[in-house]
């Protein structure tokens, strides 16, 4: 019986994982708006109430799909980043791997998409976007301080301020590659003239 209950749990599990990696992809082109537990269930090709027996709400679902990108994320951009040492090779590490993130990532970045149709909306799904904007500005500031820490840049860097500069680069760099078609290497020269403006 525990192996059929083991089978079973892990069967949802894959069933479910594929649901979040269609709507992800949805996502990603047609932003959160068009996102439905019957559009999920066509692309998915599953049936309305199969997708709904996974997440019982499109909010439910769009907060699954928030969690997947931010999971994602992370193993893209923050663990290679922390392969390099400490100090600036890291800092510099997390944005060349968080600019390819944004260019390779097909569609756009879900996050940006989500920041841009939330940024008004209350309810738990902006709350769930902030908390991820958060937590990635926590870590840009706590990259900038190690630096400091370890001497590569001056003992009065605001490391707040140079987080946001580092977020504003990110963003500019993303709007200008998915509208402007734009891949030069602009956002790689705004971060190389900001860290030479804060080093010793």
């Amino acid at each position: 019986m525990q192996g059929d209950h083991r089978a079973a749990t892990a069967k949802g599990a894959a069933t479910r994982s594929h649901i979040v990696d269609r709507a992800l992809d949805m996502v990603r082109v047609g932003g959160f708006d068009g996102l439905s537990i019957g559009s999920v269930a066509e692309t998915a090709a599953m049936s309305k109430s199969g997708v709904f027996a996974h997440f019982g709400s499109r909010e439910e679902l769009q907060l699954a799909v928030l969690d997947a990108a931010a999971e994602r994320f992370t193993r893209e951009v923050f663990v290679p980043a922390l392969r390099a040492p400490r100090g600036l090779p890291r800092l510099r590490s997390i944005v060349a791997h968080w600019l390819e993130w944004l260019r390779l990532s097909e569609g756009g970045c879900p996050m940006v998409g989500a920041a841009v149709e939330f940024d008004d909306q209350p309810g738990l799904v902006r709350e769930r976007v902030v908390f991820y904007e958060e937590r990635l500005r926590a870590e840009l500031v706590r990259a900038v301080r190690m630096a400091v820490e370890t001497g590569d840049l001056r003992a009065d860097t605001d490391a707040e301020q140079v987080a946001f500069e580092l977020f504003a680069i990110a963003l500019a760099s993303h709007h200008d590659y998915r509208l402007l078609g734009d891949a030069s290497p602009r956002g790689v020269r705004a971060l190389e003239r900001l860290i030479e403006f804060h080093r010793v």
